[in-house]
């Protein structure tokens, strides 16, 4: 199955894991929805709305870029109908915006512990609920989150609450959305990597190169979405995957053409299952 005149609308798309997942996409000639806050070139992030449609398009798939902050409810509905107005409709939504802030209970302020509630959770509630009355017409239609198996272990929760919190709210979304939309034939799913993966976001927060370097690359993250999308969304729905051990159940089998340095041991990413 191709996702060629599909339409994807993919929050925090001007970079990173989104944009890749978009890029993806667009290799089969889909329609990419950017929504994101970045306009502005900025100071220390790569990338705008503007940059990201430009390789959507070089790529080979038709771009909308949309100044979208998933915290305020007017910008979603209203990049939600433009999407359907410019495209004609709407199949495939991916919930990839998100805040982190690993500072422990005492350290972090609760305008930090707001911002990440209102990205992560609210947000992918938000964007989720103003896209189902469009999804429902779709012929295949897919939600999915960037978000962790539902691993309910102390160790996952302790040393950083706030964002625990906040990440474990866009999987709760999945589990609840999965159950409630299954009749409407809606698949709803997360996805989750399984190492770090080289993005803006791990360079500056978790340790700069040397994480980058012991890294995956994005790519990764988008041959995995691009498998689910097109999976049956009636009976594809409510999976919790893992980047690679999905792709593996793909028929996937070279892993090391996604290391950013296979000299560097992986190092894993937060909240994978020991199990997993």
């Amino acid at each position: 199955m191709s996702l060629k005149d599909k339409t994807l609308f993919i929050t925090g798309a001007s970079r990173g894991i989104g944009l890749a997942i978009g890029l993806r996409a667009a290799q089969d000639g889909a329609n990419i929805v950017i929504a994101a806050k970045t306009a502005e070139p900025h100071p220390k992030l790569p990338g705008t709305i503007y940059t990201a449609a430009a390789e959507i398009e070089k790529a080979g798939g038709r771009a909308l870029p949309l100044m979208v902050d998933v915290r305020d409810e007017d910008a979603v509905k209203g990049a939600i109908a433009t999407t359907v107005e410019a495209f004609g409709g709407l199949d495939i939504v991916v919930n990839n915006a998100s805040a982190i802030n690993l500072s422990r209970t005492l350290q972090i302020d609760m305008k930090r512990f707001d911002l990440m509630h209102q990205i992560n959770t609210r947000g992918t509630f938000m964007v989720s609920k103003y896209a189902i009355p469009h999804l429902e017409k779709a012929e295949n239609p897919h939600i999915l989150m960037l978000s962790p198996p539902l691993d309910m272990k102390e160790k996952w929760f302790a040393p950083h609450l706030a964002y625990s919190l906040a990440k474990y709210g866009m999987s709760l979304c999945v589990l609840g959305l999965a159950g409630e939309l299954r009749e409407k034939g809606i698949a709803v799913n997360a996805l989750w990597p399984r190492t770090t993966i080289a993005t803006s976001a791990v360079k500056n927060l978790l340790g700069g190169d040397e994480i980058v370097q012991a890294s995956r690359i994005p790519e990764i993250l988008a041959d995995a979405a691009h498998a689910i999308f097109e999976k049956p969304a009636r009976s594809f729905t409510g999976r919790f995957l893992i980047d690679d051990t999905f792709l593996k159940e793909e028929g996937v089998t070279n892993f090391e053409k996604y290391r950013v340095d296979p000299t560097k041991p992986l190092m894993p990413d937060f909240f994978v299952p020991d199990d997993a």
